[in-house]
């Protein structure tokens, strides 16, 4: 049934990925006013989440920031789609880093790092980074149930250097890299909503007490991984530049939890600046206080 799923559906997924940005951005339109207006996908989880972040503004400011945030939604998954024939000269164009020498100093020093990012503007074109340094990259995702579909996600990514690996086996990897002396550069997103029982902090994000994950500051300390995150703005519709700020180059400097609450501090810069642009229908205030 796996392969039957994914014959029937990829070829429409690649048919429109070749469309032209014009045309795709048409189609999210159509398809904005669809989940917005007549489906009104998770809008009681959006007004929530909004209403948590931001208790100061009007729910006439929270209604406009959502819908500002739908039809960002939207394009982002065709912008996902896209990905999957997107040229290296396109995407190249339209997603830019302003600081790349910082990651390429790092990488002189022979330094591995582990790159903190989030649910926010574009996520998904990050993989295009391995354009631009010589160091293995890996990127932390969650598998797909389909098989078919999951080897083709990896597959699109590889294009461009970077390795798709499952949580559960990225520890490995980090593992295997660091007594063989592999330099290497690891993503992970960290905005992610832990269950109490598997989280050891808590603290704020968006003024909301909430439990904190802190595997990936745990691993850059084991494995003096140099610990940088990245912020990127929406230029334009299709257009994105991200920035890199080194949050730790001797991660064992640093107190426990320290690493993790500056990038949230990081985070939370970008969301106040423009809150459309981060991922509202993901319940990341579910276990808090």
């Amino acid at each position: 049934m796996q392969f039957i799923s994914f014959i029937l559906i990829y070829p429409f997924i690649w048919i429109f990925s070749v469309l032209p940005f014009k045309v795709l951005y048409f189609i999210s339109d159509g398809f904005y006013y669809l989940i917005y207006y007549i489906i009104g996908y998770r809008k009681k989880v959006v007004t929530s989440n909004l209403k948590l972040a931001f208790p100061q503004k009007t729910d006439l400011e929270i209604k406009e920031i959502s819908k500002k945030f739908y039809r960002h939604f939207v394009d982002i998954f065709v912008e996902m789609i896209k990905a999957f024939t997107i040229s290296d000269k396109e995407i190249s164009k339209r997603y830019k880093f302003t600081n790349i020498e910082l990651l390429n100093e790092l990488e002189a020093n022979n330094k591995s790092v582990l790159i903190l990012g989030s649910h926010y503007a574009n996520w998904e074109w990050i993989f295009c980074l391995n354009l631009h340094v010589k160091v293995d990259g890996y990127a932390v995702f969650k598998r797909l149930k389909n098989n078919y579909f999951d080897k083709k996600i990896r597959e699109t990514r590889g294009r461009f250097n970077t390795t798709l690996v499952p949580t559960q086996e990225i520890f490995k990897i980090i593992d295997r890299n660091y007594k063989s002396k592999t330099q290497s550069m690891y993503g992970f997103l960290g905005d992610q909503s832990p269950k109490r029982k598997n989280s050891h902090h808590s603290g704020l994000f968006l003024g909301v007490q909430v439990p904190i994950i802190t595997g990936s500051e745990m691993l850059a300390k084991k494995y003096n991984l140099s610990v940088l995150s990245f912020r990127t703005k929406k230029i334009k519709r299709g257009y994105y530049e991200t920035t890199f700020k080194l949050l730790a180059e001797n991660p064992t400097d640093y107190k426990n939890y320290e690493i993790t609450d500056n990038y949230l501090r990081e985070l939370e810069k970008s969301i106040y600046e423009a809150p459309e642009y981060y991922f509202w229908t993901h319940k990341r205030f579910k276990h808090k206080k």
